[in-house]
């Protein structure tokens, strides 16, 4: 039995420093210096961390029965129909067209100018090239094939979100980064030249061949392993332009400030919300489709593109549903959705911008799977759909609480 025992304490040791030493580049760096004293001089930072205004309620490790009950169509059983992004598009330039390649990954142009969100061309989004969620399929145009780039946006430092390959191909072909604070550490470490990265605060403002560009508040969290949790900021982007406007949500959780966002910043011609990777057992983490419905209201939109979901497994949700959702959402509010084909550039004033692509594959209404975030705010919302009659949809009471 000691033997067994040391047998397997030897096998764990050996393990952990493979583990360690294999994804040891793509962890990044921990700020430091100056850097780190501007981190410390944040109004969100608290006791050694970066926090959210409303905390993130997560009951997920209290209900193990729900683990393992993931859908069956948690991934595609065919091939997605992706398109192939032509580069010859980006040779005229459109006071506004969004290239959505997937998950939160985008090309926005306004008024000529170039912004990449949270960019993943990576097979995997892990520390690890070979175990961790694959895409599902390539990425629709080589990176060597973008157009001119101005600036790269990142939201926040999870895997799915900030990858180091990527990174490191951009990192001479473009001339700016824009981060939340701390995550300039890991870009660079990780090869970009520091006067290229713009580390910014919520609420912060920074012009970018004359679009503003403002961090936005979010509600969610960062890390890329277990002794780094909050250690980096969030964030969304609003970008404004002279006559156009679009809002990318990042990851988040419902909540107040979303109001504030569109009050000071709005309205918006497009908004990106996340509407995927959603739980009821991890409500604030990710807005979930009906809650992105509301923050779309909340944050003054006019058109909502959905993201966040399309490339990566990362919930136990079948893979439409975030979008199928959404769309019941959205029409029971009365707001106009567009659902373009990954890798298909799309106009936001061409009136038929989106189209069906995805397949009818069974899924889960908000009924079942209703994701309502905690907080003070919400108890409203959650008073009225408590003693709502059967057959209330969620959707009914959600668009009751629109301003």
């Amino acid at each position: 039995m000691r033997k067994t025992l040391a047998g397997l304490l030897l096998l764990t040791v050996v393990l952990a420093a493979f583990l360690l030493t294999d994804g040891w580049y793509d962890f990044g760096k921990s700020a430091s210096g100056a850097r780190l004293e501007r981190m410390m001089g944040s109004p969100n930072w608290r006791d050694g961390y970066f926090v959210n205004e409303f905390p993130l309620y997560n009951p997920f490790f209290s209900r193990p029965e729900r683990w393992l009950d993931t859908s069956a169509h948690a991934k595609p059983a065919e091939p997605v129909a992706a398109a192939r992004t032509e580069p010859s598009v980006f040779e005229t330039d459109v006071p506004l067209r969004i290239t959505w390649f997937g998950h939160s990954i985008a090309l926005i142009e306004i008024e000529g100018i170039r912004f990449l969100t949270d960019p993943v061309w990576s097979e995997r989004v892990s520390p690890y090239g070979w175990i961790g969620p694959a895409r599902w399929y390539p990425p629709t145009i080589a990176l060597d094939d973008l157009p001119r780039v101005d600036a790269v946006l990142i939201s926040h430092d999870h895997y799915d979100h900030l990858d180091t390959k990527t990174i490191e191909a951009l990192a001479n072909r473009v001339e700016q980064f824009v981060v939340p604070l701390g995550v300039g550490a890991h870009l660079e470490y990780w090869g970009v030249r520091k006067e290229k990265i713009v580390e910014i605060d919520w609420w912060d403002a920074i012009d970018v061949r004359g679009v503003t560009v403002t961090g936005t508040p979010a509600r969610h969290a960062s890390g890329r392993t277990f002794f780094d949790f909050d250690k980096t900021l969030w964030m969304g982007f609003a970008l404004r332009g002279s006559d156009r406007a679009v809002y990318f949500s990042g990851d988040t959780g419902l909540f107040p400030g979303l109001k504030e966002i569109g009050n000071r910043l709005g309205p918006f011609d497009v908004t990106m919300i996340e509407v995927g990777a959603y739980g009821a057992d991890w409500p604030d983490w990710h807005i979930g489709p009906e809650q992105a419905v509301l923050a779309h209201n909340w944050v003054r939109g006019n058109l909502l593109l959905p993201v966040h979901w399309g490339l990566f497994d990362l919930a136990r949700h079948a893979w439409t549903e975030p979008v199928e959702r959404t769309l019941a959402a959205a029409a029971e509010a009365g707001y106009p959705v567009i659902t373009p084909r990954p890798g298909s550039p799309i106009n936001p004033d061409d009136p038929d911008c989106g189209e069906r692509w995805w397949p009818e594959v069974p899924w889960q209404s908000a009924e079942i799977e209703p994701v309502v975030a905690t907080g003070d705010f919400t108890r409203e919302f959650q008073r009225d759909f408590a003693s709502t009659p059967p057959g209330t949809t969620v959707e009914t009471c959600l668009m009751a609480n629109l301003d």
